[in-house]
């Protein structure tokens, strides 16, 4: 992955940010704030579960005194659902006891997908050791500076032979690079072994290279703005300080930085870039809003201790050294795409950080970084498959890493083996990055982006590609779907194909390229298959596309389908109302539906009406987008007209013949002035 040029490049930096509309005056009616209203209280698809947790145990045939805590849950156009649960036993926590219970429409239980095993009850449940002497084992196994144990709780132990009861101590201190370590081990509460241990701190590399000029979203109005972006993504500056959330960046007239590290705000512009496109990039293209899944950015810390060379996630943000001599800042694009990855990782399938698990964990950062590099497509920084080529740590002008074959940069593997689980994270990443290569580019030599690249499979195969985001988009179906916390490279297998075959089908090119890629790494077999030559559905209309069965067919944010009298419906009482709300918002909608291969001229057609308080003539602050499997094919804003009356829209899917399409209505508001999109009576024609 290429380290973009960046705001700190010569030239001088800039952007220009984002005009933000003026805050509203004293007294202002509440229509132009937001005359939405507040949406009706309904429970969260999360609270409804876990109020039926104690049937969903007994229905799992747990055993007695095991408890389920549920951790998300994703609901599939279909109606299907996927509910993750994390566990307890006699009210200890279950280190690696998560699972994911598979339901069809019904409600009925298909498939349960189990961490490691499905017992957790251990031989014992009563300690030979102390809290204490556990904590001293958890000091011996830090290499900090300053380390201090804060935590030594008993829990159940999954990742041994057999459920052990065992403390997870967690040891906190900063190392002698300047780095904060916060270092769980395991220790057995009955012979008092370590067991194993890891860092909730994912440490990132680089060298200070940077992204050039370019446009940056911030908030404010003039004479006083502030680096915050419209997703809560905000830049502050920790002023050398190893500690603290620092001074969020503030500017008079919303240009920032001169191009070099002598102004403070330069390495916060190619920061707070990142963290957008990472927001972006995971919104747009995969249907996630944000880390952790809720519309909400994350604050990036720049200007982190003295001539410190790292950058690294948290658990809640980025931080960035300012590098060598505290003069070329680690604010690279790629990193905070890799590194913020971490954090989705964490809220999803939650991959340990050792093991296979740790391998597959490093690999989906390294993936979903590549992506957004993809995805952004910076005129400084032609994308490709390398990972830090340009920041020259190996001090040989050769890259990181190597995605087509790992194994060049003298560590990382290319094929998986049993013993693949024993290395650092860093290189046990190495089949799956592969496998990303593959699966998006084919086996073989070639050139892309100007970049010579020959891919070797580990079984003499010829894999052909299916592009980066299929490939993409099949990865975060399997990372959010079917792996858990402890998943080594055969669950990641069989979570593909199961991945693939939901996306595009059984039977489908995309799930024989990505299993064909898997055989390539030498991944073991799984006994799930892509099927025979079952083509996708043969088509299918929208479900329920006037909106008045309510949220029936639909996946989205809880609220914008309704039928409040604020808005009319074009026909009947319910709707599907984006925006009018005032605030700062993203809200969207979506379903996927079959266009059959025999149609002649398959259309989409939906109706829109448009109104906005914003005054604005020439800037678009508010933003609707329609778009079919990830490709935006209408947009609005606040400028588009007419305004406050209903158009009809038609948009041809010929070029959808035979597949499954996945159509989704979006949107997102500034924090003032109000812009309503209204859609309804969508329909498909065959």
């Amino acid at each position: 992955m290429k380290r973009l040029k960046s705001g700190l490049a010569t030239g001088g930096l800039l952007a220009l940010a984002l005009a933000i509309s003026p805050a509203i005056p004293a007294g202002a009616a509440s229509a132009a704030s937001g005359d939405k209203g507040p949406a009706p209280e309904s429970q969260s698809l999360k609270t409804v579960e876990q109020s039926k947790a104690a049937s969903s145990a007994k229905a799992l045939g747990l055993a007695s005194g095991e408890q389920l805590t549920v951790k998300s849950v994703i609901t599939d156009p279909n109606g299907a659902t996927h509910v993750r649960y994390e566990r307890t036993v006699d009210g200890l926590r279950v280190v690696g006891g998560d699972l994911v219970s598979h339901r069809d429409a019904s409600g009925a239980v298909e498939s349960v997908t189990w961490n490691i095993r499905k017992s957790v009850t251990p031989a014992t449940m009563t300690p030979k050791i102390s809290k204490s002497t556990a904590q001293q084992a958890g000091l011996a196994a830090a290499t900090a500076n300053n380390e201090k144990s804060t935590a030594g709780e008993l829990v159940v132990y999954q990742g041994a032979k057999a459920p052990t009861l065992a403390y997870e101590v967690v040891t906190e201190g900063i190392k002698a690079d300047q780095t904060p370590t916060r270092l769980h081990t395991i220790v057995d509460a009955v012979t008092g072994k370590t067991l194993t241990s890891w860092d909730d701190i994912k440490e990132g590399t680089g060298n200070g290279i940077f992204v050039g000029t370019v446009s940056l979203a911030t908030s404010g109005s003039s004479g006083s703005y502030t680096m915050r972006d419209t997703h809560g993504n905000y830049a502050t500056d920790l002023n050398q300080a190893t500690s603290g959330t620092g001074t969020t960046f503030t500017d008079a007239d919303d240009v920032w930085g001169n191009g070099s590290q002598s102004s403070r705000q330069s390495a916060a512009v190619d920061a707070h870039y990142g963290a957008g496109k990472t927001y972006d990039y995971y919104n747009t293209q995969l249907g996630r809003a944000g880390i952790w899944n809720n519309g909400t950015g994350a604050r990036s810390r720049v200007h982190y201790g003295q001539n410190y060379v790292n950058a690294f996630w948290d658990g809640t943000q980025m931080t960035y050294g300012d590098g060598a001599g505290n003069a070329a800042p680690l604010v690279e694009l790629d990193v905070a795409g890799h590194e913020m990855s971490h954090g989705v990782t964490e809220n999803t399938a939650g991959l340990a950080y050792s093991g296979d698990a740790g391998g597959l964990n490093e690999s989906t950062s390294d993936i979903f970084g590549t992506a957004v590099e993809w995805y952004t497509n910076n005129p400084s920084d032609v994308p490709d498959y390398l990972i830090g080529e340009e920041i020259n740590l190996n001090g040989n002008g050769t890259p990181l890493r190597y995605m087509d074959k790992p194994s060049k940069d003298g560590s990382s593997k290319d094929c998986w083996s049993s013993s693949l689980g024993g290395l650092d994270p860093h290189y046990s990443s190495g089949p799956l990055n592969h496998w990303y290569y593959l699966a998006s580019e084919g086996s073989g030599a070639k050139t892309i982006n100007g970049v010579s690249y020959n891919s070797p499979t580990c079984n003499a195969s010829t894999v052909t590609g299916i592009g980066h985001l299929k490939v993409e988009k099949i990865w975060y179906r399997t990372l959010s779907t079917y792996l858990t916390s402890s998943s080594n490279y055969a669950a990641a297998r069989t979570g593909v194909i199961k991945a693939a075959k939901d996306l595009y089908g059984a039977g489908s090119a995309e799930c024989t390229a990505v299993d064909k890629a898997m055989a390539a790494i030498s991944a073991p077999a799984s006994t799930e298959t892509c099927g025979g030559t079952t083509p996708p559905p043969t088509g299918g209309s929208l479900t329920n596309g006037g909106f008045e069965a309510g949220q029936t067919g639909w996946t989205g944010t809880s609220g914008p389908i309704t039928n409040n009298t604020g808005r009319p419906a074009h026909s009947g009482s319910w709707k599907l109302w984006l925006g009018g709300n005032g605030t700062t918002a993203s809200e969207s909608e979506s379903q996927t539906f079959a266009v059959p291969s025999t149609a002649t001229s398959p259309t989409l057609t939906y109706w829109v009406r448009i109104d906005t308080a914003e005054t604005t003539t020439s800037s678009a602050y508010d933003k609707a987008t329609v778009s079919l499997n990830g490709t935006t094919v209408k947009s609005y804003s606040n400028l588009s007209t007419p305004k406050a009356s209903y158009f009809q829209v038609s948009v041809d899917l010929t070029a959808y013949k035979g597949t499954n399409v996945t159509l989704k209505f979006a949107a997102t508001e500034d924090s003032s002035l109000q812009t309503s999109f209204v859609f309804d009576d969508a329909a498909t024609n065959f």
